[in-house]
């Protein structure tokens, strides 16, 4: 896995695994505001050609310390990165419940994003 790069693309909400210029991998997130500012990931993708090949765990723990950087909490909606913030709480903190309903309306009021 030492060539893959893991980068940020905010704009479009992708956390992205790139191998030789093509986009392998990818966790689809957006920000929240409110009630604090928080990434929510939705869904966390990994190209069958690609797969078992911890992708999707290197992904996840990147999520989570770009948060980490920029001073906000994850609001795991994705079930991938749920699991795998259960297996590693010493890297993932939990979210507050409060946060995770605010995370759960916004993508209930906001279907055509993802």
């Amino acid at each position: 896995m030492s060539d893959i790069e893991i980068r940020d693309d905010r704009a479009a909400g992708r956390l992205e695994a790139v191998a030789g210029g093509e986009v392998v991998g990818r966790i689809e997130y957006f920000v929240l505001d409110a009630p604090e500012r928080a990434v929510v990931p939705v869904h966390t993708i990994v190209e069958p050609a690609h797969e078992g090949q911890g992708i999707a765990g290197s992904l996840a723990r990147e999520l989570y310390r770009l948060a980490g950087r920029e001073g906000v909490a994850v609001a795991p909606l994705c079930p991938y990165v749920v699991k795998w913030a259960a297996r590693h709480p010493d890297e993932a903190p939990a979210a507050d419940p409060e946060l995770l309903r605010a995370a759960k309306e916004w993508l209930v009021a906001h279907p055509e994003l993802f």
